[in-house]
């Protein structure tokens, strides 16, 4: 199955397309938001691997989304106007449907995305990834971070802070926190919070649910929580 947000403020829009997504087998309609923010704070938090985006939305329109949730799930873009087909290539869009459009133009666009996303199933588990870095973006230079200097990662809408050991101030980049849990070694890092990821091999001090990082206090919060218990089980004695 392939989870599947949708976003459109218009309610109309909305609708159809959600009776679209519950009428195709291999679709599972996750979430449907008529606020782009609201949306963006779900996706960074759930697993999806589609988000069908209306592009002309207030407070947050459907490129700058798409931008903040780059490096996650795929996009289709849906809207009532041609002059945006450009720029919604431009950034790596599955598809682009044409309002309004009919129920074979939708199978058509999101059976492209099937067809992606089932292949990059396929093929990444088998890719090993060795190295123990990664290089950011981060006021104007591109440093390098290696794993094992990172405490914890704090994610801010737009933003990450990268908290490392031995330095006072954090490193500022432009990403989002789900695109980078997608890059760290799952079995060293872990998200705890929907704002924070922590280094398994940093954690020294556990205190009534929290994470103590000095004078910082990390929150493990239900959602989380049961993950973070299971390698407390494995590693306690």
């Amino acid at each position: 199955m392939i989870k599947v947000v949708a976003i459109d403020d218009e309610p109309l829009a909305l609708k159809l397309v959600k009776g679209y997504i519950e009428k195709t087998p291999f679709l599972e309609l996750a979430g449907a938001f008529d606020n782009p923010v609201d949306a963006v704070s779900f996706i960074n938090s759930t697993d999806i691997d589609l988000v069908l985006l209306d592009i002309q939305m207030p407070d947050l329109n459907g490129t700058e989304l798409a931008g903040v949730i780059a490096g996650g799930p795929k996009v289709i873009f849906t809207t009532a106007y041609e002059k945006y087909a450009i720029e919604g290539f431009r950034l790596d869009a599955v598809d682009y449907l044409l309002k309004p459009f009919s129920y074979s133009e939708f199978l058509k666009a999101v059976g492209k995305a099937q067809k992606i996303i089932e292949l990059e199933r396929k093929v990444l588990p088998s890719l090993e990834i060795k190295n123990d870095f990664l290089f950011l973006k981060s006021e104007y230079k591109i440093r390098r971070i290696n794993f094992s200097d990172i405490q914890y990662i704090e994610g801010l809408k737009d933003y990450v802070k990268i908290f490392l050991t031995g330095e006072k101030k954090p490193i500022l980049s432009l990403s989002t926190l789900k695109a980078l849990e997608a890059r760290l070694p799952e079995e060293k890092f872990m998200r705890v919070h929907r704002s924070f990821i922590v280094n398994l091999d940093t954690v020294k001090v556990i205190e009534r649910n929290r994470i103590v990082f000095g004078d910082v206090r990390i929150p493990i919060t239900d959602q989380y929580k049961g993950n973070f218990q299971r390698f407390l089980d494995r590693n306690f004695i």
